[in-house]
């Protein structure tokens, strides 16, 4: 008695939805920077800032924390931000948080056409752990004295 159903594989529904889609692209709004004040800032403002952020972080998300703290920031010109990072993981984590970062301070130096670049930099900012061996070499270096002193005491380094 029910009739089995035949799909024609057209659907008004996903086409109606598929329409409004391309609407919401064609719509996208352009902010136009001319009229935005653009103060001065300095290094500082951005280090100031950014400590800010982690100390935030370290209590709130201790993951994205964890991520970024080896980032390195520096005012390049007026306008731009240099951001340096990493690895590409701790990028995305930076993500995450990058808006709500970049809106802050640009409200909070007043200066609306800050652009912030990325660099991949995997030399400078890998973290090294200290073991007591290399705090030690780091001081005979600075004392010649104290490798004579291990060399009579025979200090357990490892």
């Amino acid at each position: 008695m029910s009739k089995p159903k035949i799909s024609s594989g057209f659907s008004i529904n996903s086409f109606l939805n598929q329409e409004e889609k391309t609407d919401e692209k064609e719509s996208s709004v352009n902010i136009n920077t001319e009229n935005l004040p653009e103060h001065h800032f300095t290094d500082t403002d951005i280090q100031t800032e950014w400590n800010i952020l982690l100390k935030n972080l370290r209590a709130k998300d201790p993951v994205v924390f964890n991520a970024i703290k080896a980032f390195k920031l520096a005012k390049i010109d007026e306008k731009i931000i240099e951001i340096s990072y990493p690895s590409d993981s701790a990028k995305g984590e930076f993500d995450k948080i990058s808006i709500e970062f970049f809106n802050h301070f640009k409200h909070k130096v007043n200066n609306h056409s800050i652009i912030f670049e990325f660099k991949k930099d995997h030399e400078n900012l890998k973290i090294e752990v200290m073991t007591t061996k290399k705090i030690f070499e780091k001081f005979v270096e600075m004392n010649p004295l104290l490798k004579d002193l291990d060399d009579l005491m025979k200090f357990d380094l490892s």
